[in-house]
């Protein structure tokens, strides 16, 4: 499936080519494929923490709101003469515990994940609109780590010279990626946590500490969620806390489904949802590129979801009937 898709994020690609509403192959250029780079970058660093939390078998809506949260606190402080550097590493534990306080109430409580992290969702906008009295947060001085670059791609085909940076943000979701990945996939943390999406009252049954490794889910999503924040406010300069976030723990939970993770948990993988998030990007780049209204925009990006979705839901179906059989 994740390779269907990785087809499909190339057919999308190869159409904007050739279909930008100037007439000119204006996708191919380096700035326009150093600036999807960086939004991949961008939204790929929060849906993986989205993904791991799908994965034990939850949810976390908080992640717009931590984000917001993380951006206030740091301008704030770096507005008062803080090194923003510094105050964003020191706002990362804060985003840990709200990341205990989650598993908290999932794992402890036992309340529905929707519940505890809808709470927080509303709970942590208003502490951001709270504690900046609702106006805007603006710095200066820190626009390197969401918009510098690292390294560049040749690309002869714009012209002799020409070359792609390489955004600072995808080179984080990369470093961050590989980590996940190799933890998913190669410790016993992974393997557990893939095995407690499938059937959590097994794996408790076997002796394993389900209400831990669900935690550590839940702490791995606000950190990511708090780095994604840092990068956010890197690369805007200033933070809206009423509108910063918004809405972006549905792009993480529709990366994270798109990219082959299971709402009822157990299935996924880190290289799909960061799949998942380049096909997103890329849909919305080409929306601008071809000249859709920008009214239309969400409305396009939610139907080709949804359709994926529902595709996705198909293969399964005819994949557990061809089992059966």
């Amino acid at each position: 499936m994740t390779l269907l898709l990785l087809l499909l994020v190339v057919g999308i690609c190869l159409f904007q080519c050739f279909c930008a509403s100037d007439g000119t192959i204006s996708f191919l250029s380096p700035g326009n494929l150093s600036n999807l780079l960086q939004r991949i970058g961008m939204l790929g660093i929060y849906a993986i923490g989205a993904g791991i939390v799908i994965l034990s078998g939850g949810i976390d809506l908080s992640i717009g709101s931590v984000i917001a949260l993380t951006g206030v606190v740091v301008a704030m402080l770096a507005i008062r003469g803080f090194n923003p550097w510094l105050v964003g590493l020191a706002t990362l534990p804060i985003c840990g515990a709200l990341g205990l306080w989650h598993g908290f109430l999932v794992s402890r409580l036992k309340l529905q994940p929707f519940i505890a992290t809808l709470t927080s969702l509303l709970l942590l906008r208003g502490l951001s609109r709270g504690i900046s009295g609702g106006i805007s947060q603006t710095m200066s001085g820190f626009k390197i780590l969401g918009n510098g670059s690292f390294l560049s791609i040749p690309t002869p085909w714009w012209g002799h010279g020409a070359s792609m940076p390489i955004p600072i943000p995808f080179w984080i979701l990369i470093g961050i990626a590989l980590i996940m990945a190799f933890v998913m996939n190669f410790t016993v943390y992974g393997r557990y946590l893939y095995a407690i999406g499938r059937n959590e009252d097994a794996v408790r049954y076997s002796g394993v500490k389900v209400n831990r490794m669900q935690t550590m889910a839940y702490v791995i999503c606000a950190i990511l969620a708090g780095i994604a924040g840092i990068i956010e406010l890197s690369y805007n300069g200033e933070v809206q806390p009423a509108s910063s976030g918004l809405m972006y723990e549905m792009w993480a939970i529709a990366a994270a489904v798109l990219g082959g993770c299971s709402l009822r948990g157990g299935e996924g993988s880190i290289f799909g949802v960061i799949i998942g998030a380049a096909l997103i990007k890329v849909m919305y780049n080409g929306i601008n590129l071809i000249g859709v209204s920008t009214e239309w925009e969400w409305a396009v990006i939610g139907i080709v979801i949804l359709g994926g979705v529902i595709a996705d839901a198909v293969y399964k179906l005819r994949a557990a009937k061809k089992v059966k059989a």
